[in-house]
């Protein structure tokens, strides 16, 4: 594993300013030493387009959610995602975005990436539904008032930004933020993913799976006229032999170090 951290030789103004190393698999260290990159600066550009973007989830209000120019608060998220959002902020009973809410509204949109993620690992969606309808509703750092998403929802929308990130993604869609709801540990919706069976890390297999089956069905010519059960073919052929594979890896191995949940 290679590290890189900035300029060679800072100048005095660098020398100043905090460092982070930055950890690279040697083969991309090595191109990045001989393509001579400014590291530092593309660095601080994507650190702070992160952190511009977690700025404005945890500043998101259920108003902001519902309004017309949510499009200009959240540009990266696609535009299925956003209405997503904004159907969770318009429930009223009772008025709030907890992740319940925000689990019902993907589900509710019917024709998302996340419900055919959800259909390949055998998470049935209408169990999803049941499960939420009989779970309460109260979340921790929830606002009585409802004018504000709970800490559990504003934690998984910025785990679903970071989801994306992490898989090299320039947008968020619901896929990002099925991952966001699984990996927040808190929230009803979490706990009600993974007592179905939508563990993060098979989860986040599923999605990388289901997205290279996306990727494969656009480039065929002609397209299909209806490219949802294409598209569960897809990656039902990109999936199963994955996770059958790593489960028996996993099985050969023992449990794995993998920071992530």
């Amino acid at each position: 594993m290679g590290v890189l951290s900035g300029s060679p030789v800072p100048s005095p103004e660098e020398a100043t300013v905090p460092k982070i190393n930055v950890y690279l698999p040697d083969d991309l260290a090595d191109a990045v030493r001989d393509t001579a990159l400014p590291v530092s600066a593309i660095c601080q550009r994507a650190l702070e387009q992160a952190v511009r973007r977690v700025t404005a989830i945890r500043q998101l209000t259920r108003a902001d959610l519902a309004g017309d120019d949510l499009a200009e608060r959240l540009p990266a998220f696609t535009a299925r995602a956003r209405s997503v959002l904004a159907t969770a902020a318009g429930a009223t009973d009772p008025p709030g975005v907890d992740t319940a809410r925000l689990l019902a509204a993907l589900l509710d949109d019917g024709q998302n990436l996340a419900l055919h993620v959800l259909r390949a690992i055998e998470v049935d969606p209408a169990r999803l539904r049941r499960d939420l309808a009989a779970h309460p509703h109260a979340e921790p750092d929830s606002d009585p008032t409802g004018r504000h998403v709970s800490g559990p929802a504003a934690t998984a929308l910025q785990l679903t930004l970071t989801e994306a990130t992490a898989l090299g993604h320039n947008y968020v869609g619901c896929e990002h933020l099925l991952l966001g709801l699984v990996t927040e540990p808190d929230g009803v919706a979490g706990q009600v993913l993974r007592a179905a069976g939508a563990e993060p890390r098979l989860t986040r297999r599923a999605v990388s799976a289901a997205l290279a089956g996306y990727v494969h069905l656009r480039a065929q010519t002609p397209a299909p006229a209806d490219p949802a059960p294409a598209l569960t073919a897809a990656l039902d052929r990109h999936l199963r032999p994955l996770l059958a594979r790593v489960e028996r890896l996993e099985q050969r191995l023992g449990p794995t170090d993998d920071p992530r949940p």
